[in-house]
C-alpha cells in the first residue's frame, strides 16, 4: 500500500488518517486560544508545545525549547503530526538577531517534523509585515487598508525570514501552508510579551485604585485615527478554517474582528467598564513604560487587598508592546476581503473583545471584581 500524506504504517503511532495537531506556542495569546479551539472541535489529537506548558482541557502538553533541535526531534518523532501551527516568537535585542533566532526556531520545528505525515503548516505573523520591523516602524510609507498582495518593506524583518523558510520547505517537502497576519490581538493569556488587553486592564485597575488619571498613552494619530483589533478567538477560527479549506491553502490572510473604531471612542468604552473617568487626551504620547515604571508596590497592595493571583506587574503587563502599538505615527487597519470571498465570515464587536477579556480576568482573580 502506498502511504498518502497524513498516514502512518507504524502500529505504535497514530492510526492511519488520524488528524494530529501541534500548536507551537500554546501558552501564548494566539496559541492558547487556538489550542482551546482545536480541542473543542473533537477532531483528532491536539498537542500544545511551549517552554512552560499550561493545562488546557483536551490538549496534551509538551515542554520544549525550539532552539534545542536534538531534544525537539526526540520529543516529536513519534507523534505523527499532520497539522503544525507556529504561533510563537522570542524577542531579541535587534532585528538582525530577531531574524536569526526566530528563523532558526521555525527551521528546527520543520526539521523535527519532517516526514510523510505532515500535511499542513500554519505561521502566525502580524501587521509588521506591512509597516516594517520594530526598528523600522514609521520609516516607510504606509498604505491602508493593508492588503495581502502589498510589497514587502525594505530592510530586515523576521516575519519575512519566517515566510521564506516556510515557503521553501513547503515546496521541497510537499505540505500546504497558510500565513495569518493579525495586528493587535486581544484575548486571554498571562505573562506573554504581546498582550494589550491585559496591559490595559492592569493600567485601568491601578488608575482606579490609586486615583491616577486614566490617560490614553498613545500618539495623536492613534487617538484620532482609524484602527482595528483581532480577537484571539476569531484568529483561532480563521486558522482552523484555512487549514481545513483546500481553496484557502497556500495563501496569506489578514485577520481582524470585522469592524473599525477610533481610540478616542474605544478609550471611553474601557473607562466605562472600569467605572473610570477618561482623562482628557493631552495631545501627545505618555508611554506606559514610563508611567508604570514604579507600579510594583501599588500593584502588590492591590493584589493583597483583593486576594488576587500573585504575579509581577511588569511580567503581567508588557507595557513596551502596548506602547509600540499605540504610539504608531500612522493609521493601521486591514482589509479582510480575501478570506471573506472564500467563505470566512466570522465577526466580533471589538469593544466586546475587551469586555469579555476583562470579565475573564476578574473571574480568574487577575484584576479585582467590580464592586
Amino acid at each position: 500500500m502506498t502511504l498518502q500524506p497524513g498516514m502512518r504504517k507504524d502500529p505504535k503511532g497514530p492510526k492511519m488518517n488520524e488528524k494530529v495537531s501541534l500548536v507551537v506556542g500554546a501558552s501564548g495569546i494566539s496559541g492558547l486560544n487556538l489550542a482551546t479551539h482545536l480541542a473543542a472541535q473533537n477532531d483528532g489529537k491536539v498537542y500544545g508545545l511551549s517552554r512552560n506548558p499550561i493545562a488546557v482541557e483536551g490538549v496534551k502538553p509538551i515542554a520544549a525549547d525550539l532552539l534545542d533541535i536534538s531534544a525537539l526531534k526526540q520529543l516529536l518523532k513519534d507523534l505523527g503530526v499532520t497539522h503544525a501551527y507556529f504561533t510563537t516568537w522570542l524577542r531579541q535585542e535587534n532585528e538582525e538577531k530577531n531574524c536569526e533566532v526566530n528563523g532558526q526556531m521555525l527551521t528546527n520545528l520543520l526539521d523535527a517534523l519532517q516526514g510523510p505525515t505532515l500535511n499542513h503548516v500554519t505561521l502566525v505573523t502580524g501587521g509588521k509585515n506591512y509597516f516594517g520591523s520594530f526598528e523600522d516602524s514609521g520609516n516607510f510609507e504606509v498604505v491602508t487598508p493593508y492588503r495581502e498582495d502589498q510589497l514587502r518593506k525594505p530592510g530586515l524583518n523576521f516575519y519575512y525570514t519566517q515566510e521564506d523558510i516556510l515557503w521553501d520547505r513547503a515546496a521541497r517537502d510537499g505540505f500546504t501552508w497558510n500565513v495569518h497576519r493579525p495586528q493587535t490581538i486581544i484575548g486571554y493569556a498571562l505573562g506573554n510579551s504581546m498582550n494589550m488587553g491585559v496591559t490595559l486592564a492592569v493600567y485601568a485597575t491601578i488608575c482606579k485604585e490609586t486615583n491616577r488619571p486614566f490617560i490614553f498613552p498613545g500618539s495623536p494619530v492613534q487617538y484620532n485615527g482609524v484602527a482595528d483589533i483581532t480577537d484571539a478567538r476569531i484568529l483561532a477560527k480563521q486558522i482552523h478554517w484555512a487549514a481545513t479549506t483546500p481553496a484557502a491553502h497556500n495563501q496569506a490572510f489578514n485577520i481582524d474582528n470585522g469592524d473599525i473604531f477610533r481610540w478616542s471612542w474605544m478609550w471611553q468604552q474601557i473607562a466605562d467598564y472600569f467605572r473610570l473617568v477618561a482623562a482628557p487626551y493631552p495631545g501627545h504620547a505618555t508611554p506606559l513604560e514610563i508611567q508604570m515604571k514604579d507600579a510594583g508596590p501599588a500593584w502588590n497592595k492591590i493584589v493583597q487587598e483583593y486576594g488576587l493571583q500573585k504575579r509581577d506587574v511588569h511580567a503581567l503587563a508588557p507595557w513596551w508592546h502596548t506602547d509600540s502599538d499605540l504610539s504608531r505615527p500612522f493609521e493601521s487597519f486591514d482589509d479582510m476581503s480575501k478570506s471573506r470571498a472564500l467563505g470566512f465570515l466570522e465577526y466580533k464587536k471589538s469593544s466586546t473583545s475587551f469586555t469579555d477579556l476583562f470579565d475573564k480576568l476578574r473571574a480568574e482573580k487577575i484584576i479585582p471584581s467590580q464592586e
